[in-house]
């Protein structure tokens, strides 16, 4: 039985999927499960340097946990998003850059899977929103305390109110997105996105995403005295070198991620 997720490694992108566009891309449990393998791999594979998320068919990206009744089974629950997200379960902190593509309605936990990527692509036909208050249903709030970190105060607040959807256009207005293509260039878009970060140091790179995000919540004080162990060990690693090499002889880095 499919897992409703597909995962591929292309050179050092890898490629998630969410594949079950009939059912609006809603996560299953058994899709939850593999979201989370595939999770784990992108973490623990060197080799791999930057992770795009998207989803089958037009209509949407991702329409939250499944609520229809056919959800399988799980042999653990690691929360929607494979514990990406955080909600219901154990938080995973994905320490590769992560590029999420999206079309059609990102909504409930479908816009909290999108607002976990460090980079969001969007096709102009997208549109993110959190129905809960709206549709009765109010459960873990990851998606609200998410939302009210990445969208200006009010704008948040009178999604999380009303239940009402922003479109593509006004999430890039806001600062929610990177980028809005017509849906037709949606993958190219991404693809594009990939290609810039994986021509930087894979390394410093992670690191520098471990020191801005470990410390996003705390006073500038504390996050300025910090130290940062992942950048402190760079120091040591082939890239590094590669990279005063490289500015030395006047050439492209050629990054070996070790």
């Amino acid at each position: 039985m499919s897992s409703g997720i597909e995962f591929t490694k292309d050179g050092h992108v890898a490629r998630v999927v969410l594949d079950r566009p009939k059912a609006l891309n809603a996560i299953t449990s058994r899709m939850d499960d593999a979201l989370f393998d595939a999770w784990t791999e992108i973490n623990d594979n060197p080799d791999i340097w930057v992770a795009i998320l998207s989803a089958g068919g037009e209509k949407a990206f991702c329409a939250g946990g499944d609520i229809s009744g056919e959800d399988e089974g799980a042999s653990r629950r690691m929360a929607l998003g494979g514990g990406l997200t955080g909600v219901g379960g154990p938080l995973l902190t994905l320490r590769k850059p992560l590029i999420a593509a999206v079309q059609g309605y990102a909504i409930g936990g479908g816009f909290e899977l999108a607002m976990c990527a460090d980079i969001i692509v969007a096709a102009d036909t997208a549109q993110f929103g959190m129905p809960e208050t709206k549709v009765g249903i109010i459960g873990e709030a990851g998606i609200m305390h998410r939302a009210i970190r990445q969208l200006p105060h009010h704008i948040a607040l009178a999604m999380i109110l009303t239940g009402s959807r922003i479109p593509a256009a006004d999430a890039e207005r806001y600062g929610l997105v990177n980028e809005v293509v017509g849906y037709p260039d949606l993958a190219a878009a991404a693809d594009r996105w990939a290609e810039r970060v994986t021509a930087a140091s894979p390394l410093a790179v992670q690191a520098a995403k471990d020191a801005v995000l470990s410390r996003a919540g705390w006073p500038l004080d504390v996050a300025l005295a910090t130290r940062y162990e992942p950048i402190e060990a760079y120091a040591a690693t082939k890239d590094r070198l590669e990279g005063r090499a490289a500015f030395a002889e006047r050439r492209a880095p050629r990054w070996q991620g070790r």
